[in-house]
């Protein structure tokens, strides 16, 4: 039986996929994000150890209010991919209920047999693209950005649902400019849906906590208005978009 490292639960969730979700933070990362609002799950202890046993058997007592709202699971971080293993038995089980599944990543993963087989078992995938500039990725988050790019190929062509989500940074992806480069790169791809979430700061305690400098500091949130100028930019183009 396949266990994994977590980092905690949300079992009403209603921000990470549609309708009424459990959501299951998994421990670990390959990006160490700038304007990331979990760095305790970047370090090496903190974490529970769970079996896909006891996930299931918690999901299951569920199962009426994901349908009822039209939810289901999703597996957050962290970076889920990085425990493929562990999902792949998950999902398998929840599949067999008709719970829905969802992977809430980076996209920071190779296309291996485990990435094949847990896309089969997952029905949507919500992808995280940091910023399309590569030296700007890298600036942002320590990794480069061609693992992304292939994964959601990968993904798009597998068929899957698909929605991205969009950390609006002042200066670097919260401007008009970005957007419409953002809007043009995925016209290649069937996007169902597009987050924008504004950065904010509610992380900013944590770093401090594990001893870590944050560099965000004058960072500021951008605006309800300017995050809906944003916004329909992208539903101008036909998007169908959100935003916190």
């Amino acid at each position: 039986m396949q266990t994994a490292k977590i980092h905690s639960v949300e079992t009403l969730g209603a921000l990470d996929g549609p309708g009424i979700r459990y959501v299951l933070f998994l421990h670990g990362c390959p990006f160490r994000c700038k304007f990331c609002h979990n760095p305790d799950t970047w370090k090496s202890g903190g974490f529970k150890t769970v079996s896909s046993s006891e996930i299931f058997e918690d999901v299951a007592k569920y199962a009426d209010f994901f349908k009822f709202s039209k939810g289901g699971f999703t597996a957050s971080g962290g970076e889920p991919l990085m425990q493929k293993k562990f999902l792949i038995e998950l999902f398998g089980r929840l599949k067999s209920i008709g719970v829905e599944t969802a992977v809430d990543t980076c996209g920071y993963a190779d296309i291996d047999e485990d990435t094949e087989e847990l896309a089969s078992l997952t029905d949507l995938f919500m992808l995280d693209i940091k910023h399309l500039d590569p030296d700007t990725h890298l600036r942002l988050t320590g990794k480069p950005n061609d693992k992304v790019f292939n994964f959601l190929n990968f993904i798009s062509a597998k068929g899957k649902r698909i929605w991205i989500r969009i950390v609006l940074l002042e200066g670097l992806s919260a401007t008009p400019e970005y957007i419409k480069k953002i809007s043009a790169f995925l016209k290649n791809y069937k996007i169902e849906k597009i987050e924008l979430l504004p950065y904010h700061n509610m992380g900013e305690k944590k770093w401090e906590e594990l001893g870590l400098k944050y560099e965000l500091k004058d960072a500021k949130t951008p605006d309800r208005g300017k995050v809906a100028a944003l916004a329909k930019i992208l539903e101008d183009d036909g998007y169908v978009v959100s935003f916190q």
